[in-house]
């Protein structure tokens, strides 16, 4: 599936941000983290121009990969990569069709945190652009999102992070990402209405600090 390809080299980005910022931190130690989660992630309607029907994503698994560089004592520069692989079904029509959809988040952002060294709760507020494929097209556009949650620091070292975090990608009319066949029909270029793309987020990771 398009997009699918993609993950690689942005894993391989990520890492390569990890890799320089060592020489950035340097002044105090644990001033960079690495978050790599799992979550499920709820949500997501693309409405179809000039119909009464609408693409409904399922509910499904999401995984990714948080960076983290100190900036003072309660404030954070963050890069996400997020993932999600799901299906679209096609409401409205009498019958329901499904599309497979992959979804690729990439946001720079920050966090702001409290202070307590053992239970520290944030906010993080990033932008960018999310990339949506299917068989028949694949897109990328402007989105960004809010996450409320906490950590959980045992040590200096390692840590729970625990996070919803709600996302909006905003789609525009010129994009043809679905298929639609059947008796009377063989479509692969139905166009969706221009919106915000609403979904939310739960995930847990393990935070590693350098």
């Amino acid at each position: 599936m398009p997009g699918v390809s993609d993950k690689p080299g942005t894993l391989v980005a990520c890492l390569a941000f990890a890799a320089s910022s060592p020489a950035l931190a340097e002044d105090g130690a644990g001033d960079f983290e690495i978050t790599p989660f799992g979550g499920y992630r709820f949500g997501g309607t693309f409405d179809i121009t000039g119909s009464d029907e609408s693409y409904e994503l399922e509910d499904s698994a999401s995984f990714g990969l948080i960076l983290n560089l100190r900036e003072s004592s309660n404030t954070q520069w963050e890069l996400l990569y997020a993932s999600q692989s799901t299906d679209a079904e096609l409401n409205g029509a009498g019958t329901q069709q499904a599309v497979g959809i992959d979804m690729q988040v990439l946001q720079f952002g920050g966090t702001y945190q409290g202070s307590d060294d053992r239970f520290r709760p944030y906010v993080a507020l990033t932008v960018g652009g999310t990339h949506v494929s299917s068989a028949a097209d694949s897109d990328t556009f402007f989105s960004g999102s809010i996450g409320l949650g906490f950590q959980v620091r045992p040590n200096e070292r390692i840590g729970i992070r625990l996070e919803a975090r709600a996302y909006a990608t905003l789609t525009n009319s010129d994009t043809d990402l679905f298929c639609r066949t059947g008796p009377d029909q063989n479509i692969c270029a139905v166009r969706v209405d221009g919106e915000v793309l609403s979904q939310i987020e739960t995930f847990a990771g393990v935070v590693f600090r350098f």
